[in-house]
């Protein structure tokens, strides 16, 4: 078999949109093309994902490789596409078993031992798939299995090579396959700074309970040294505790630029930037879409602080 098809990932402003990785093999002299509207550090996976196979124990097939990114109008960025090329390559060339590989999406950088590193939006890909009926297994780093694992329902395979992966379609002892990874028992104590630091101020923080109360947005008025700032930074305090869906709404964002880690889990965000951030640095955007401190801040605080002379 010449042709293999796998199943992955590609972040795309705020979603993980689903990626065909079709691998073809065909005579003639040995080439290595990568289509499909991908960024440098995509073509960049050529070596990368050629010395993983040889330093994996197996051979790299002496051929014209040509691999296509469907859809090829959805821009592709990252290293996240390293395994399931690989993968594809294995399974054009008959080293490993291509039809074991349907009902799983892949998504791991690899380095040139074979390694898997981790990637960022892995919680973000993990929503995506149940959102959009995804398929039955998820094969990931090692690294990045308990931030994707926080998707109750998915069906998370951590894995720390390439070799691994490989094994885990081959073998016929199930002590060699993959385990599903469960996510580890998080800690719910929610730690913000405490309304009790601040020493007077009683109107403000009768009036900041009042807007927590009502989902309301303040405006805070004041000289440099006031106690803006400090009385903001406790606002998440007073806001009642996350919901399981709002955590994962506000989890997923932030794994999209990389910035989560576990121990934030069910705290609301917090963000503060600097009064000087561009437009894009706030609402988001780019060549390839990231979000900004707007979308980061979601079911959180956002905190302006605006210039006197910007007004004007």
């Amino acid at each position: 078999m010449s042709l293999a098809v796998l199943q992955s990932r590609a972040l795309n402003g705020m979603d993980a949109q689903e990626v065909s990785v079709e691998v073809h093999l065909a005579n003639g002299l040995p080439a290595f093309a990568i289509v499909g509207l991908a960024d440098t550090e995509v073509k960049e996976a050529r070596d990368r994902v050629r010395a993983a196979i040889l330093n994996s124990g197996f051979s790299f097939p002496a051929q014209r490789i040509t691999v296509n990114l469907a859809p090829a109008d959805l821009p592709k960025e990252s290293g996240r596409f390293d395994l399931p090329i690989a993968l594809g390559i294995l399974a054009a060339s008959e080293q490993i078993p291509a039809r074991a590989l349907a009902g799983y999406e892949f998504a791991g950088e690899l380095s040139l031992s074979g390694a898997l590193r981790p990637i960022r939006g892995t919680l973000a890909m993990a929503v995506a798939s149940r959102r959009y009926g995804g398929l039955c297994g998820l094969i990931l780093p090692i690294d990045n299995a308990d931030e994707a694992a926080l998707v109750s329902d998915a069906a998370i395979y951590p894995a720390s090579s390439l070799l691994q992966v490989c094994r885990h379609f081959t073998a016929h002892d199930s002590d060699l396959q993959l385990a599903r990874h469960r996510a580890p028992p998080l800690r719910q104590l929610r730690r913000y700074p405490d309304f009790a630091d601040v020493k007077g101020q009683q109107t403000v923080k009768r009036g900041l309970e009042v807007a927590a109360a009502g989902n309301h947005s303040v405006l805070l008025v004041g000289p440099p040294g006031a106690g803006k700032t400090m009385l903001a930074m406790r606002f998440p305090g007073l806001l009642p505790a996350m919901s399981d869906t709002e955590a994962l709404e506000a989890a997923a964002v932030l794994s999209l630029t990389g910035q989560f880690r576990l121990d934030l889990w069910k705290q609301r965000p917090f963000r503060a930037p600097h009064h000087t951030a561009s437009g894009v640095a706030l609402v988001g955007g780019g060549s390839l879409p990231r979000p900004g401190e707007i979308s980061l801040a979601h079911h959180g605080v956002l905190f302006l602080v605006i210039d006197a002379q910007q007004i004007h």
